[in-house]
């Protein structure tokens, strides 16, 4: 018995798309997937995690009012340079307070050798 073989037909035909139709619709609109996971034992709950995927464009995110990675130090250059630049001021501030509020440590002062100490009578 032979089967006649079938040829599958080319994307784009019969209102079918092709992975970068689908890929680029998604990234313009915006994909969220959302779920939660709980561990109970005899009602109380051991663990919840709460699992929250968007797959969308930067610019569709920044349209949200999303953009955390601006201000990440381990995605952004600049971001690592305004966090250096504010630990620098509070350090700076700091180094201020200390000196302004009289804490300065007054050298010891210097032992004389070869002398004991008169000690009071």
């Amino acid at each position: 018995m032979t089967f006649p073989s079938r040829v599958p037909e080319p994307y784009g035909q019969n209102g079918s798309a092709n992975l970068a139709d689908i890929l680029e619709r998604v990234l313009d609109k915006g994909l969220v997937i959302a779920g939660d996971i709980r561990i109970n034992l005899l009602d109380i709950e051991l663990l919840t995690i709460k699992l929250r995927l968007i797959v969308c464009s930067v610019d569709k995110a920044k349209e949200m009012g999303i953009d955390w990675w601006e201000t990440d130090p381990a995605l952004s250059s600049n971001a690592r340079r305004d966090e250096l630049s504010r630990e620098n001021a509070e350090l700076r501030a700091r180094l201020a307070e200390l000196d302004d509020g009289g804490y300065r440590r007054e050298p010891e002062p210097a032992i004389q050798r070869g002398r004991a100490r008169e000690e009071p009578s």
